[in-house]
C-alpha cells in the first residue's frame, strides 16, 4: 500500500497540479495580467507565495518516498530558483519522473524505517507515522494552497480539477 500511496497517488496529484496551473496561465493570458502576478500570489502577508508552494508540493513528495525507502541520496536537487511557469512545470515533471524510478519492492521496509530531520532535534518517527502524519498532510496542504491562491485570484478551477481523473466502475 506505501507505493500505491506515495508514487500513484502523489504522481496523481502532481500532475493534476500542473493542469491546474496550466489552467491559471490560460486565465491570466486571457485576463492580459501577467502571469508572475499569479505565480507570486499569497493568501496572507505571512504566508509563502504559489511558486514556494509548489516548490514545497514537490520536495514533500520526492523526499518523503525517498525517506521512507531509505533513498535520501538518490533524491534530486533543486536549487528553489523557479521564477516561471515553464520553470515550474520542469520541477514538478522532474519529481514526477523521480517518483517513477520507484518499484513497490523499494518499499519493502517502509513502514518500520526510523525517520529522522535536523530540525525534530533527535527524535525520529516510524516510516508508517512520517507517511500518515507528515508526508501526506504536508503534500495535500501545500496543492490545496496553490489551488485556493489560484482560486481566489480568480481562475476557473473547482474540485474536479483538483481531484483529477477518478477510476469509477460501472
Amino acid at each position: 500500500m506505501f507505493y500505491d500511496t506515495t508514487v500513484v497517488q502523489f504522481s496523481k496529484m502532481l500532475q493534476n497540479l500542473s493542469a491546474i496551473l496550466d489552467k491559471g496561465a490560460t486565465f491570466a493570458e486571457s485576463k492580459k495580467i501577467d502571469v508572475a502576478v499569479l505565480l507570486n500570489s499569497r493568501l496572507a502577508p505571512d504566508q509563502f507565495h504559489l511558486i514556494r508552494q509548489v516548490q514545497i508540493a514537490c520536495d514533500t513528495a520526492k523526499l518523503g518516498v525517498a525517506r521512507i525507502t531509505g533513498k535520501t541520496d538518490s533524491a534530486p536537487k533543486h536549487a528553489d530558483d523557479e521564477t516561471t511557469l515553464a520553470d515550474l512545470q520542469q520541477r514538478i515533471s522532474d519529481t514526477v519522473a523521480y517518483l517513477a524510478s520507484f518499484t513497490e519492492a523499494d518499499f519493502s521496509h517502509a513502514a518500520t524505517q526510523k525517520i529522522t530531520q535536523p530540525r525534530w532535534e533527535g527524535k525520529y518517527l516510524s516510516g508508517y507515522e512520517f507517511l500518515i502524519q507528515h508526508v501526506i498532510p504536508n503534500l495535500y496542504f501545500h496543492i490545496t494552497t496553490t489551488y485556493a491562491i489560484l482560486r481566489h485570484n480568480g481562475v476557473d478551477v473547482g474540485k474536479k480539477d483538483y481531484l483529477g481523473a477518478m477510476p469509477y466502475k460501472v
